[in-house]
């Protein structure tokens, strides 16, 4: 049977790399259940926004303790733009949180630490199911520890990143072109703008590639992951464009205000964490990745010799048997005439 011709699909992919390379990824990532992974990541994303908040009040709450005039001044902004009892409601809570700063702060940090560990613990195991690699537990200890350490790491390096990135679009920038003497510049604007972009996106990158490559739980080498990190960096900072275009437009309203930024962080970090997983699928897709991949062999083979006792002959072979004694017994005795005659 002659083989069968290749398909529209298969002629493109071997015509275009790129093409086979993005099939080639997204078919590991659904392999792997990357949906699945990125909905747990988001969902212990908003599960640790709780205590967040709680830590972020209580260190509100030890500051303005010491500032009542601050207390009384965003007291009045609240209830000037907070409509009715909605604004009563907000300055009750600030009440509430300097009065209990100390034990909402506690149980702040012991909440976003569980929820910490749960996030990174997901993070891990979803990038290290991307590349398709088997980890032995190291025990439950070890493996929060472990997490632990990545989990601190992965924040400090968050913060510098964040930090350039505010560093390049606030008001250190206007600083420094002040300070050269450049304002009066034409395009000064333009430049600025292209300048904060190229840090994001760099310092995303440097980010990204640390994630994809040093947060699986097997260790994979940095080189894999810089084309797929850039590549992802440049459409994270799309998206975190877009996402402050969205933030601006739904902020008009006090009901954009309460559930917006909720919906829009839900909604971009679902979207983050498949970029990543699909980014770190990219890398382990690459041919030279697939070509140094690990392939288990295959399960060892059991012989298992089939042996039957019988305890005598079954009904057809004794009928044979009969039938062959008959035509002997018959042979024997036309033999035995012929030789009397």
């Amino acid at each position: 049977m002659a083989d069968a011709a290749p398909s529209f699909l298969d002629k493109q992919r071997a015509a275009r790399p790129w093409l086979d390379h993005l099939v080639r990824a997204g078919g590991r990532y659904q392999q792997q259940k990357g949906d699945h992974y990125a909905a747990g990541i988001a969902y212990f994303t908003m599960l640790a926004i709780v205590p967040i908040l709680m830590v972020a009040f209580a260190i509100a709450g030890f500051v303005l303790a010491g500032r009542p005039d601050w207390i009384t001044e965003i007291q009045q902004q609240v209830s000037n733009n907070m409509p009715g009892g909605l604004g009563e409601t907000v300055n009750g809570l600030i009440d509430s949180a300097i009065d209990s700063r100390a034990g909402v702060g506690v149980l702040g940090l012991l909440v976003a630490a569980y929820a910490g560990l749960g996030w990174m613990a997901n993070l891990r195991d979803a990038l290290t199911a991307m590349w398709e690699h088997k980890h032995d537990s190291d025990g439950f200890v070890t493996t929060k520890l472990r997490d632990l350490v990545s989990l601190l790491g992965l924040g400090l390096a968050m913060l510098v990143t964040f930090g350039l990135s505010a560093l390049s679009n606030g008001p250190v920038a206007q600083w420094v072109v002040q300070r050269l003497g450049l304002q009066d510049v034409t395009g000064i604007g333009v430049a600025l703008r292209i300048a904060s972009v190229t840090i994001s996106v760099l310092a995303t990158w440097a980010l990204l590639t640390w994630v994809i490559a040093r947060l699986p739980r097997e260790p994979v080498t940095l080189r894999s992951a810089v084309r797929a990190a850039f590549g992802a960096a440049i459409v994270f900072e799309l998206f975190r464009q877009v996402g402050a275009i969205y933030l601006t437009a739904v902020t008009h309203g006090p009901a954009g205000v309460a559930f917006g930024p909720i919906i829009g962080l839900l909604v971009f970090s679902n979207l983050a964490a498949r970029l990543i997983l699909f980014a770190t699928a990219w890398a382990a897709t690459a041919r030279d990745n697939l070509a140094n991949a690990f392939v288990p062999p295959p399960d060892s083979a059991v012989i298992r010799p089939r042996v039957q006792l019988r305890e005598g002959p079954t009904v057809r072979e004794a009928l044979a048997f009969t039938g062959a004694g008959a035509l002997a017994a018959i042979g024997l005795a036309g033999l035995w005439r012929r030789r009397g005659d």
